[in-house]
């Protein structure tokens, strides 16, 4: 007797719908993207208790016939598919045929639905996959299906969902998702007879970003331009990052338009984003990728939450250089605002100090790429004199001289003053704590992180010193020797070439012991021992990451460690050179462990304080 049968079509749709119908939330999803394949551009969705005792999606669409509405019972019955290679080049977000079978054989379903020629719609009810009715209907154009008593037939299924809670918090994300994805379509949700969501067709995606989020002012622009010769373009809309919170989900992926769960355009994006965000703090906003329908594979998990790329390098380089040359070009509002006399308006694209084709990411070398030793340097200067002087420091200011600053960088004395950057209308008017810079601007007050916009402008120097081969180093005038543990001399032994390129000059003196000849020169006030030994807690760090990501946290760890405290007083000139060097720099917003670098007040927002208003 043969012992291999074929399931019963009851269970086979079962354990499909346990497949592609995990929760309340799927059956949303599902009948979301039935929708929007049909052309609507106005849905709306009621849900009764946690999801189970009723979902009812209502649209517009272009509706079924009679015919159709049977068919869409029928397991793998689907329109959007009409050759066997279309599955690899999938346009349409539903096209297996499975939602309706799946969700009608765990629940009592109702389709009504109508075409705009017919005079009258079409009704079919079943009972957990049975037919129990079909007849002609009075309705609107469009379809709605009415899903009730979900996993009524599996109670097992239901002991797996969450709190009522729980399961109505996916619902809300799934149509935050979709309503996000498609901001040419109106949504509304109601949820136990009470509006939860509710979007106008005609609400643009900042102002739909903003409502839902519920994050107020400006967002980032991302805009990869045209598609190149891969076809991949990358556009979306970034929460900045002072706005951001601990809490991870909030970033939205699409995928041609399809919402997805994925791991590798959410790294790009974090990436893209690095040294912007706090420590802990995750990106927020929305993220779309357009690519040929053939680079993608959208047929690679049961309910369609994840893809597949062809080249998942490209759609990786191209998605974290997209939202890096964001981040830069989003510097250029508030540059303007401080430093420009022209505030009338915004050039339509980054200018070309600002973008990213020149300055690749960190990775990091299997060799050194230079094993030139620098000659000795004068120690390097923090904060460099300005050959013009045009900030107007208050008389009522009383600086405070900070011997351990010294000349300027070498780099800076051969930069050319930019003619388009002014800093005339920022008047410092005092200091609070030797760390806050407090200056007015017209009419609005500007607060200042010393320590903070240091930090970032000695970080960016350093980083481009990486990138072009070393970091500039300063020998030592008495080399210092240095005992090692077993283990730290391993590692030095295994970064060795990293502490050469970051401005190191170490050699072996027998057994674990080193002498450290060298130290980067924007560090040469640190005494070595101590930058030489926090090098190697980085290096030896289980919380630092891998390649790029390690090597920028390096650089960022020496920066932070070589910029002017808090508590470090600095004088007017030092004060006017910080803000100078700002004022010519492509990034300063925030330090490169997140953190802002200024706040700006306007006039209203300070008189709300004393209520003035």
């Amino acid at each position: 007797m043969a012992k291999i049968r074929i399931l019963p079509e009851h269970l086979a749709n079962q354990i499909a719908a346990g497949e592609v119908v995990e929760r309340p939330a799927s059956v949303v999803k599902e009948l979301l993207e039935n929708s929007l394949d049909a052309g609507a551009d106005r849905i709306h969705i009621e849900v009764e208790g946690n999801g189970t005792r009723l979902i009812r999606i209502t649209d517009n669409g272009e509706g079924m016939d009679e015919d159709d509405v049977l068919m869409s019972f029928e397991r793998h019955g689907t329109s959007k598919l009409t050759r066997d290679d279309t599955v690899f080049a999938v346009t349409s977000l539903g096209f297996r045929g499975e939602a309706i079978p799946s969700i009608a054989s765990v629940s009592n379903m109702t389709v009504i639905s109508r075409r705009p020629d017919d005079e009258l719609g079409t009704l079919a009810s079943s009972h957990y996959g049975t037919i129990q009715k079909v007849h002609e209907i009075g309705s609107p154009i469009g379809t709605s299906i009415e899903v009730r008593r979900l996993f009524g037939n599996t109670p097992a299924r239901k002991k797996f969902l969450r709190t009522a809670r729980t399961e109505l918090a996916h619902i809300d994300d799934t149509v935050k998702s979709y309503a996000l994805a498609n901001p040419g379509v109106g949504f509304t949700l109601q949820i136990d007879g009470r509006p939860i969501i509710q979007l106008d067709r005609d609400m643009d995606l900042k102002q739909r970003l903003a409502r839902l989020l519920k994050v107020s002012g400006t967002f980032i622009e991302v805009d990869s331009g045209s598609p190149g010769s891969d076809g991949i373009r990358i556009t979306g809309l970034l929460v900045p990052p002072e706005s951001t919170v601990p809490v991870a989900g909030k970033l939205r992926l699409l995928v041609n338009g399809r919402v997805v769960k994925d791991r590798l355009i959410g790294h790009a994006v974090s990436e893209g984003m690095r040294s912007f965000l706090l420590k802990g703090h995750y990106p927020a906003g929305v993220i779309r990728v357009d690519l040929p329908p053939h680079g993608v594979d959208v047929n690679v998990h049961p309910a369609k939450h994840e893809v597949r790329f062809i080249d998942s390098r490209a759609v990786h380089h191209r998605v974290s250089t997209a939202v890096r040359e964001a981040m830069l070009y989003s510097q250029q509002p508030l540059k303007q605002q401080l430093f420009s006399r022209d505030r009338t308006g915004l050039p339509g694209h980054p200018p070309a100090a600002a973008r990213i084709d020149e300055a690749p990411e960190i990775a990091a070398p299997s060799a050194a790429p230079g094993r030139q030793r620098s000659e000795p340097a004068a120690p390097s200067a923090n904060f460099p004199p300005s050959p013009q002087p045009r900030l107007h420091v208050s008389p009522t200011e009383k600086p405070l001289p900070l011997p351990s600053l010294a000349e300027g960088e070498a780099e800076y004395r051969r930069a050319q003053a930019d003619p388009a950057v002014q800093v005339e209308d920022l008047v410092v008017i005092g200091s609070f704590q030797d760390l806050y810079i407090f200056c007015r601007n017209g009419d609005r007050l500007v607060v200042i992180d010393q320590h903070a916009a240091h930090e970032r402008l000695l970080f960016e120097e350093l980083r481009r010193q990486y990138l072009n081969g070393k970091v500039v180093s300063q020998n030592l005038l008495f080399p210092v020797t240095v005992e090692l543990t077993a283990y730290q001399s391993q590692l030095v032994e295994a970064n060795l070439d990293q502490l050469e390129n970051m401005g190191f000059a170490v050699r072996d003196f027998g057994g674990t012991t080193w002498v450290v000849s060298a130290v980067p020169a924007v560090a040469g006030g640190q005494a070595p021992q101590e930058l030489f030994f926090d090098m190697l807690r980085q290096f030896g760090s289980e919380t630092t990451t891998a390649g790029g990501d390690r090597i920028e946290h390096v650089l960022a760890t020496m920066a932070c460690k070589a910029a002017v405290k808090s508590g470090d007083a600095l004088s007017g000139p030092e004060i006017k050179a910080l803000l100078e060097r700002m004022a010519r720099a492509d990034l300063f917003s925030h330090c490169p462990h997140g953190r802002p670098v200024v706040r700006v007040f306007d006039p209203p927002e300070i008189k709300k304080w004393f209520h003035r208003t």
